[in-house]
């Protein structure tokens, strides 16, 4: 089994830090004109926002730790480790494409469809079976892990269409995607030193 290089740690710990600091400074910029349980991510990251630097900023840092932590993560299955990077690429393209301050927008929309699809079915991808294989890489928690995210991006659009709380629904999935990562480096981490502390 490869081992992981302890920068991955970093990369994917960072992940989950950096986009939940960004969504709450971006917010709290915004004051009371914001709210966050009706209105999305991308409305803080939008052109003419309080805190449009600040969301853009952690939506850029977001997609560079995927890619970090998908170059890094060589005991994954390859198929994973390119959709987590496809996950960063759309990130990123989010972050460089915001949505307009009042309105939809085709492009952004679409970008952030590709990466929620690419984040939520990576970990199966990255799935690598057998019982020596570390835990989070295992099939029956990458599936659950998918069942998840997919279930809580069909929360997200039912509150969508509802207009009830896609902020909350959209932070849940999105907290959920960029924590798995750190979920799985740590698993094989210490998958790794018990393999090297167990006897020949």
């Amino acid at each position: 089994m490869p081992i992981v290089p302890r920068w991955v740690l970093l990369s994917s710990g960072c992940a989950p830090v950096l986009l939940i600091a960004g969504w709450v400074v971006a917010a709290s910029l915004e004051g009371s004109a914001y709210d966050p349980v009706t209105e999305t991510i991308s409305v803080l990251a939008a052109y003419g926002a309080a805190g449009f630097w600040v969301m853009t900023g952690a939506l850029f840092a977001l997609g560079v730790c995927h890619l970090l932590t998908a170059w890094g993560l060589r005991p994954a299955a390859a198929a994973g480790r390119l959709a987590l990077a496809g996950g960063g690429v759309a990130a990123l393209v989010v972050a460089l494409i915001p949505a307009p301050s009042s309105g939809g927008s085709l492009r952004h929309g679409s970008v952030a469809v590709v990466g929620f699809v690419l984040l939520a079915v990576w970990p199966v991808l990255a799935a690598v079976g057998g019982s020596a294989a570390p835990w989070a890489l295992r099939p029956a928690p990458a599936c659950a892990a998918t069942a998840a995210m997919v279930a809580g991006a069909v929360w997200f659009l039912v509150e969508i269409h509802l207009e009830g709380a896609p902020g909350v629904a959209e932070r849940v999935v999105t907290a959920l995607q960029s924590v798995w990562p750190f979920v799985v480096v740590t698993s094989c981490v210490r998958h790794c030193r018990g393999r090297a502390g167990s006897p020949a």
